[in-house]
């Protein structure tokens, strides 16, 4: 997969555009070919024919005409995806109705109501995910309704995100953060969901390579440096195994495969290691012709193999045979002692099994034999129904419950009798009891985890057998929330809280009414509005809840005044604030000139930097303009950052820095190493002698021969800290230096 190629400037004449539309056509007709039964061709054509009419005086971004979009999304759709003819039209019609004069009904007539519903489909999709304004969270209900009524259109929608990573390089860079936050936040673990690995993949890595382009560049060059050593040691990894598995008499493929830059870098960040340190760069992946009666014998007859040429590690052993994840994956994978004492990753598969890797959810509707075999993905959409049900909450949060319990991985626990149940990963005993029954979930008090009690709050492990203990007296509280994971206990934990409240609320509403009765005033909307906002409370039922539990007194109404039978709130009294005397530390935040922010009048924005991730001149950053805190300077890879441009799009704004010097940022570095004489005194040396940086705070701790240093410091930006970590790395002795978030 290449994804460091840089689009050519565009300089096509328009013969020659009309050569290139039809050669990606008819490389549409051959992948396609396999599928085309009697007719299909002329449909294909008329669809075709219509989308290139209704898009003939659109251009991409590159130049290039719009068209060949169209066809390069319905080119992934069957070669990446697998799908069929239908869809295939589907796609190449995918932005019609949205961009251009031709219409639904259009569709319908020429096409039928089953092309015509999934156009519509992804129309409401577009107009959802790439509006300008970016308003994914209030729109996202919309999407999974669709996706629940036809996947097919989630699929496609996939292959138009993916087409549109590939093309990014032309896009400005504002977009690319955002196409991109929108694509590692929402479409990645969609994909994954659906059990495209390969699409996830190859989107993770092209959102890292706008998301943080350098660690993107650094990977993708040790990756290329070390490429040769890496087939030399595959090959030599492979010889043995090959021998024997064709003594064994299996028919097979074997090949290496390298990891993904994006979860090369995790595996960096999680564990806090150096590249040449993360040992599963690449997998073995082991693919076996089998027949459906043999195939669970056949991958353990080939694990049998592999494990008699090289020591597995047992805690590192995958079985999902025998448990297939709900996006269908099956497969066996063990991690194995190679060659030279490096540990090599195995993954072990059929062909079906393979096919569905890659192909996710498309393969498994052409594998399906009766209804059981499409249950999981059934119950799957089950939930989702059951999540987009409940009307009431704000979107943002139903968005953060989707992606928690619905794009994570698994596990599977079973209940006493030995059913299975699937949950996210990170879910408690209190979720299972919720996926259980409602009222099983209001009533848990603990649990016994193979046959041992354990809270409420005890987190689940895959193979867990769990039974709920529950007692009539007790009753969500908001605690609980802290608790679970799942949607469904979220949901029905905040119903029981809601009812528990407007029950309270309604002393409250009492209490209320006799006082604005004593006062002659109305107890109506706007009044109650009126006191709403004097008391900064969200609803009425917040005002009379807070009333009914003490936390506000009522006693401030004798400040207002009644006209006709409207409440009047008192003037507010203004304290002027003393301005705070001059701190020189402050300079941190300051707006001088280092930033420049595009738009208008830029020179008149006033900002501070996040303290969520602490940028300093250098860094790749955005602007956010916050609610009720103006503008807020974020680096690109803050933790926050994706979060923010995928939901808030609209208010991401482009900003970078301006040299200057004058002004210092305080930064963080955790240095290791081995705790040798002197080892501090040249660190401090160094810093504050030979670089002459100021050192804000320093402590150092040393353990086992092996010290941590944590220090504060003052630089002028990214430039200067690179050179500084750079040297700090070349000391003897000193293992690793990483940068932190200095508070």
């Amino acid at each position: 997969m290449e994804v460091t190629a840089k689009i050519a400037p565009y300089t096509l004449n328009e013969e020659e555009e009309k050569k290139k539309i039809l050669r990606e056509y008819r490389a549409l007709l051959r992948v396609l070919k396999a599928k085309l039964k009697p007719g299909d061709k002329v449909l294909l054509r008329r669809a075709f024919e219509m989308a290139a009419e209704a898009h003939k005086t659109m251009r991409r971004k590159s130049g290039e005409p719009y068209i060949l979009h169209p066809l390069a999304v319905a080119k992934i759709c069957v070669e990446e995806i697998g799908l069929g003819i239908r869809s295939t039209i589907c796609a190449l019609l995918h932005d019609t109705v949205e961009d251009t004069d031709v219409s639904l009904e259009d569709v319908r007539l020429e096409f039928g109501n089953e092309i015509a519903k999934i156009v519509d489909g992804l129309t409401k999709i577009s107009t959802v995910m790439d509006s300008n304004s970016s308003q994914q969270a209030e729109n996202f209900k919309k999407i999974l309704l669709t996706l629940t009524d036809d996947p097919r259109v989630i699929l496609i929608k996939l292959a138009d995100r993916l087409h549109n990573m590939r093309t990014l390089d032309s896009m400005k860079p504002e977009k690319q953060l955002k196409v991109s936050s929108e694509t590692i936040y929402v479409y990645a673990p969609l994909a994954h969901r659906m059990g495209l690995y390969n699409i996830k993949t190859e989107m993770e890595d092209l959102a890292m390579k706008y998301l943080e382009p350098d660690s993107f560049r650094f990977i993708a060059k040790k990756l290329q440096d070390t490429k040769r050593e890496r087939t030399r040691y595959i090959n030599d990894f492979i010889r043995p195994l090959k021998a024997k598995l064709e003594k064994a008499d299996l028919n097979f493929e074997i090949y290496g495969r390298p990891k993904s830059i994006h979860s090369i870098w995790n595996k960096i960040k999680k564990k806090g290691v150096a590249f040449e340190e993360v040992y599963d760069l690449f997998a073995i992946r082991i693919i076996v012709d089998s027949s459906p009666a043999k195939e669970k014998e056949d991958c353990w007859k080939v694990y049998s193999v592999i494990t008699d040429a090289y020591n597995p590690s047992p805690e590192r052993l995958r079985d999902w045979l025998s448990n297939p994840k709900s996006n269908g994956y099956e497969a066996l994978h063990t991690t194995v002692m190679g060659p030279q004492g490096k540990w090599v990753e195995v993954q072990i598969r059929t062909k079906r099994m393979n096919e569905i890797a890659e192909k996710g959810l498309a393969a498994h509707w052409k594998y399906k034999e009766g209804a059981s075999d499409e249950s999981r993905f059934d119950k799957w959409f089950g939930q989702i129904r059951e999540a987009l049900a409940n009307e009431e909450g704000s979107s943002f949060d139903f968005l953060q419950d989707f992606k928690s319990s619905f794009l994570t991985e698994e596990i599977f626990v079973y209940t006493p009798k030995g059913d299975i149940k699937m949950l996210p990963v990170g879910a408690t005993a209190l979720d299972f009891a919720f996926n259980v029954h409602t009222a099983v979930g209001s009533r848990c008090i603990g649990a016994k985890v193979n046959h041992k009690l354990v809270p409420i709050s005890y987190k689940l492990r895959s193979g867990d057998q769990i039974e709920i203990i529950t007692s009539a007296k007790q009753k969500p509280n908001s605690e609980w929330l802290n608790i679970v994971v799942t949607s469904k206990a979220k949901t029905k934990i905040k119903d029981s809280l809601k009812e528990e409240k407007r029950k309270i609320a309604d002393e409250g509403k009492a209490t209320l009414q006799r006082k604005l009765e004593g006062m002659g005033a109305a107890m109506s909307t706007q009044n109650i509005e009126e006191l709403c906002a004097f008391y900064k409370v969200n609803s009425s039922l917040d005002l009379m809840y807070e009333i009914a539990s003490k936390k506000i007194d009522l006693k401030e109404l004798k400040n207002f005044t009644v006209h006709g039978d409207r409440l009047v709130p008192p003037k507010p009294v203004v304290i002027k604030k003393e301005e705070p005397d001059y701190d020189p530390n402050k300079n941190l935040a300051r707006k001088d000139t280092e930033l420049i922010i595009f738009g208008e009048s830029s020179d008149k924005i006033v900002y501070s930097l996040a303290n969520c991730c602490k940028p300093i001149p250098g860094d790749d950053v955005f602007g956010f303009i916050s609610t009720g805190e103006g503008l807020k300077i974020h680096r690109t890879n803050c933790p926050n950052a994706a979060r923010l441009m995928a939901n808030y799009g609209h208010r991401v704004v482009k900003t970078k820095w301006a040299k200057n010097k004058e002004i210092s940022f305080l930064t963080g570095l955790k240095i290791v190493g081995l705790d040798d004489v002197g080892v501090i005194h040249k660190i401090t040396n160094l810093i504050s002698g030979e670089m002459k940086f100021n050192i804000s705070a320093m402590t150092i701790e040393a353990n086992d021969g092996i010290f941590e240093g944590n220090l504060k410091i003052y630089v002028h930006d990214k430039e200067e800290l690179d050179i500084l970590v750079e040297r700090l790395h070349a000391l003897p002795g000193i293992e690793s230096v990483d940068r932190y978030d200095a508070e």
